[in-house]
């Protein structure tokens, strides 16, 4: 991988792309820090360091896609989850509406007309989620402990204070559409998929103050033991990631005027966990709805349902909480699985282009085998993804008791994105590496 690395510095186009990468991601930190208008940065600073300490599950994954600016309600507040939230939507919405479906198999011309409605939607979902997110600034609910006399957005008199909430809304609106962006631009012209680079390059920004903090809580010894964690927890995580089942498949020798097409012996790989990260996304998304709703409440007199939330199901190293997430977890893999991988489009798209498993007849039989091979593969890639999943709320004490724990440096979501989105990377380098070798042959 390191080798790779150097031989793309190498290269003078490789170079100026991951030159360009750099840069972008190096505007999109900056603007994370950059305090958007009307907010009191003192108070913010303060509060932030009241909720380090208190258990503020609630928002973590937000605050964790937008490398801590979501806390600091600074002008990429939102990061980039606005646009993941609407690509998964669109991706649902493939399989009911027909329109989208069509588009969809209409190659790049339709993936260019969803992409133009991913924007549309993820400027929506911005303006919504931006303004929960003042609100709840105002509330005092969206960093807990902080208290009252500390407000986040203060009305200084100076203007209409609808007129900075308004302001408030689409700095960060904006700001979403520019880190939109600034992920396509890292797509056209950088390397790798840029949405998925500025999620990692978020991700890696909480590393190193979540490592201090374990440090200074819990000293060198705890430290020691959570990275040679982290390590086994990397190394799993790659291995599994990589793991494949390979089905062979044999295609048919054609002949076409005087060229002959066919008649090769490839094979069809399918992943032990097919569905990356997304199932995790929703399971953590669902899983606090309960919460959010028990907080909209009466705070002084909460009723039944609001206590047992309370006491079960919001603290993150409760039974009941790690057991409700493991299963959202298993039944979101083999949800999504199901809608991204359809073993009849598969075996009717192989048996269109004279393709058939060896033992197996085309059509029918192939879609039941690939559902037999799928299913069997689901199931310990599910189990993976859920472990993977609880595994901060298994050791919330060792990282520091009532800490964060998706901001727990090995584990949960942090873990597979950061690995997903390395490994793409990296093979993405080393295919246009093999490509302008094959380029300097040729010549």
């Amino acid at each position: 991988m390191l080798g790779a690395f150097v031989r793309a510095f190498r290269t003078p186009d490789l170079r100026s792309k991951i030159v360009f990468t750099l840069l972008v991601v190096a505007i999109y930190r900056i603007g994370a820090s950059i305090p958007s208008p009307g907010v009191s940065v003192d108070h913010v600073r303060r509060c932030v360091d009241i909720a380090r300490n208190a258990d503020s599950g609630v928002f973590t994954l937000l605050n964790l896609f937008s490398g801590g600016a979501l806390y600091q309600l600074s002008v990429f507040a939102l990061g980039i989850l606005p646009y993941i939230t609407a690509s998964i939507i669109l991706q649902l919405l493939t399989v009911v509406i027909p329109r989208l479906e069509e588009l969809k198999k209409q190659g790049q011309a339709g993936q260019a007309k969803i992409t133009q409605y991913t924007r549309y939607l993820t400027v929506g979902l911005a303006i919504l989620q931006s303004a929960g997110i003042i609100a709840l600034a105002r509330s005092g609910n969206l960093l807990p402990g902080c208290p009252k006399g500390l407000e986040l957005i203060p009305d200084t008199g100076a203007q209409p204070y609808a007129l900075t909430i308004g302001g408030l809304i689409l700095t960060m609106t904006a700001g979403t559409a520019l880190v939109m962006w600034l992920g396509e631009l890292i797509t056209d012209r950088g390397v790798g998929n840029g949405m998925s680079i500025l999620m990692f390059s978020s991700i890696a920004a909480r590393l190193p103050s979540e490592g201090k903090n374990i440090l200074d809580t819990k000293g060198v010894t705890v430290f020691v033991i959570v990275l040679g964690i982290g390590v086994a927890v990397i190394g799993a995580v790659v291995f599994i990631e990589q793991a494949q089942r390979r089905i062979p498949v044999q295609y048919a020798r054609r002949i076409v005027g005087r060229r002959s097409y066919g008649d090769t012996s490839t094979y069809l790989p399918i992943k032990v966990n097919p569905a990356g990260v997304i199932p995790v996304i929703f399971a953590t998304s669902l899983i606090y709805l309960p919460t959010i709703l028990a907080q909209l409440g009466d705070r002084q007199n909460p009723g039944p349902v609001a206590l047992f939330i309370q006491r079960y199901v919001q603290p993150p190293d409760s039974l009941v909480h790690m057991l409700l997430y493991f299963a959202l977890v298993i039944f979101f893999t083999y949800f999504y699985t199901s809608i991204q991988l359809s073993p009849t489009e598969v075996a009717d798209n192989m048996k269109k282009r004279g393709g058939f498993v060896p033992g197996i007849r085309p059509g029918r039989p192939t879609a039941e085998y690939f559902d037999y091979v799928i299913s069997r593969m689901l199931l310990p890639g599910s189990l993976y993804l859920g472990l993977i999943a609880i595994l901060p709320n298994l050791f919330i004490e060792l990282a520091g008791g009532s800490q964060n724990t998706q901001n727990f440096p090995f584990g949960g979501t942090a873990v597979l994105i950061m690995v997903g989105v390395g490994l793409e990377t990296v093979k993405q380098i080393q295919s246009q590496l093999e490509q302008r070798n094959y380029e300097g042959f040729l010549r």
